[in-house]
């Protein structure tokens, strides 16, 4: 499966501050057995959107890193909504609910997910530790969600 990183920074987009969650998240995935492509965009809407809808047609997961607070700059959710097809509400839902249990910065996060075809898009962080545990609660679900989205029949245990 491949899966893209895309990280939202001015300051990573000019080469003054080092990538350290896309690091992270390449590594995550890279882990998790993805062929990973990397991708920075500054925090520029269209930028954003056009990168997001590039990815989405070369990957089955998209997930983007920074832009997700409150800066006037943060504009990721916005870029995301303006290319979803379908909101995943559940899955910011929970990032959000994590996050906030460990930090009251978590309640500050604008953060999206849905689909772009059959491409899942969602917005993490743009910490290493948000992303590390964003991706924490994703992980169990993406086998499913690849499985809905390439219209598999599918079957889960319930709990």
């Amino acid at each position: 499966m491949r899966a893209a990183v895309l990280t939202v920074s001015d300051g990573v987009a000019r080469g003054e501050r080092q990538d350290a969650s896309g690091d992270l998240l390449v590594g995550l995935l890279g882990g998790d057995g993805y062929e990973v492509e990397r991708r920075v965009v500054p925090d520029d809407r269209d930028a954003i959107g056009a990168a997001l809808q590039e990815l989405a047609r070369e990957a089955g997961l998209v997930l983007t890193t920074g832009g997700t607070g409150l800066a006037p700059r943060d504009v990721t959710p916005e870029a995301t909504l303006d290319v979803l097809e379908r909101k995943a509400p559940g899955i910011a839902e929970a990032l959000r609910a994590d996050s906030s249990a460990k930090t009251p910065h978590g309640l500050l996060s604008r953060g999206v997910a849905g689909t772009v075809g059959s491409t899942l898009v969602v917005n993490l962080p743009g910490s290493p530790g948000g992303c590390r545990d964003g991706y924490e609660v994703l992980r169990p679900a993406l086998a499913h969600a690849f499985a809905l989205l390439a219209d598999q029949t599918t079957t889960h245990s319930q709990t």
